[in-house]
Parts: structure tokens; sequence; C-alpha cells
């Protein structure tokens, strides 16, 4: 059993941490910027509170951390009160939030310079698969610190891989997002299409999918989708962030992303019609709309 800090009790944070506790019996202590949520959390699952990043990572072996994007990541981190501050030698960061490689190679350096260790590990599953421990955790650093954090990190995971060095977690879950994001337009699209030519929709669905169209989105989505019905994990506003940092990562290395670029656009216009909290399969409300 491990001592074990978890910062940020979000969608995700708030299950993961729970699968740390219950599944691995670690020691536990949570922070969480709303105190009321770290408040629940314990009393659900035990363990300790918390009142900054830096009483929590305090002594801890590992410390995880899922929050928002790179501006949260620095304030739980290097900011005031942050748990770098007490980050102790030889103890491993896991950041399980999708933010840039750039903020990653950053943290990375900052933990060495402490003789600690970074680990970015972005997650790929949305809620259902953080609830249900089974996400897919993508991983950048070195070996021996992932060696040392595999066990930990598969009490929420069903699939742990490292990807490379530093940043490689978070350039990996970059090409998990650009799979979606032209895979639930090509999904929308045959829906709208398939509407539109007066198809049994649930007919045409179900055939396709046991051929070279099927896919995770389709066997989980078609039905609300068709449905019109967009309440399923991973808000658009959360996606467009997501797809804000694979662009900007293509702009540096070059890759040429025209689909992915579109299809931001497309979630642009969701946001305006007023999805900015739907699931990334509401692109077919754009198509559907009068």
């Amino acid at each position: 059993m491990s001592k074990v800090a978890f910062i940020g009790l979000g969608v995700m944070g708030y299950p993961m941490a729970g699968h740390i506790r219950s599944k691995g019996q670690h020691d536990l202590t949570v922070y969480n910027r709303t105190l009321s949520k770290a408040q629940a959390w314990v009393a659900e699952f035990g363990g300790q509170v918390a009142l900054t990043p830096e009483e929590a990572a305090k002594d801890a072996d590992f410390v995880f951390c899922c929050v928002g994007n790179d501006d949260d990541l620095r304030q739980v981190t290097t900011g005031e009160r942050g748990a770098f501050s007490s980050l102790r030698p030889g103890a491993i960061f896991v950041d399980n939030t999708t933010a840039s490689a750039t903020i990653a190679r950053e943290l990375h350096a900052v933990a060495a310079a402490r003789g600690a260790h970074f680990l970015d590990a972005p997650v790929s599953g949305g809620q259902a698969g953080a609830q249900n421990g089974v996400l897919t955790v993508m991983v950048g650093g070195d070996p021996e610190s992932f060696a040392r954090a595999e066990p930990v990190i598969s009490c929420f995971a069903r699939a742990v891989k490292l990807m490379g060095p530093s940043g490689a977690g978070q350039l990996t879950k970059m090409v998990n997002q650009i799979c979606i994001a032209g895979l639930v337009q090509g999904l929308a699209e045959a829906i709208h299409f398939a509407q539109k030519a007066g198809l049994d929709v649930a007919a045409a669905m179900e055939t396709i999918s046991k051929g070279a169209a099927q896919s995770w989105q389709m066997e989980n989505r078609w039905k609300t989708m068709a449905e019109g019905k967009f309440d399923f994990g991973f808000a658009v506003d959360w996606m467009r962030k997501d797809m804000a940092i694979v662009l900007d990562e293509a702009r540096g290395n070059g890759a040429n992303l025209p689909v992915s670029a579109l299809v931001d656009q497309f979630y642009a216009e969701v946001q305006a019609m007023g999805g900015r909290r739907w699931d990334t399969s509401s692109l077919i409300a754009r198509l559907n709309r009068k």
C-alpha cells in the first residue's frame, strides 16, 4: 500500500481516485478546488482531505492530477502552494489531465530538478470508463517511473502503455482526438443521410455495424444521435479545448489536419447553437437544424 495524493475530483478524477482507494487499498489524500467535493469523496471512500495541493502532495509516494487545462495544471503544480513545493525526492507525479506536450515536458524538467519524476498520462474512455475503471491510459516519461506507477494507474484502467519520453502520452491523446473528430462527423453524416433517404435507420446501422464501418462510436452512439439525445459524457467545450491543443501542435510539427480543423469549426457551430455541454456526438444536431 502506497501513500497517494489525488488532485482534482471532477467527473473523471472523482471515480478514478475512488478506484485507487477501493481497488488498490492505498492511503489516499485528496484535494479539490471546491472543498465540499473533497469532503464528499472522503465520506464515500475514506482517506483524508487536504486544503491545498501542497498539503496533499506532502510525503506522498505518488501524486495524481486530473484538472482542466495547462493553466489549471500550472496552478496546482508550480503555483502558490502547489504540489511541487512539497513533492519529495523520488516521488512520482502522474498527470491525467489532457494538456499540451509542451507543459508535460516543462513539468518533467521541474520535477527532475527536485529529484522527483513526472509522467504525462492522459486518459481515454470518458466518464463511463472512469466510473467503471476501464480507461485507456497513454503515458510519457521514463521507463523506471512508469514501471513503479503502472500498478497504481491500473486501478482505474484496462490498458496502460508507455508511449515514449515526456510528452509522448499527450501526443498520443492528440492522435486519439483526431480519430474521434473524424469518426463522429462521419457517423453524424451517415445517420443524417439515412434519415433523409427514408431508410430504417436502426436496420441500416445494425447492418453496417457488422462490416468495415463498425466503430465504438457507432456501437455506442448511433441510437442516441438518431434520437437527438446528447447527454452522454464528454462535452463539446472539452472537445474544443482538446482540438485547440491538437491544431496548435500540428502548426508546430507541420502535420496537415484539414478534417480535424473543419470538424473543430463544426463544434464551434454546435456551441453557438447552445450545445456547449452537449456530448461530442451532437455534431448531428448541426446537420438536422432547421
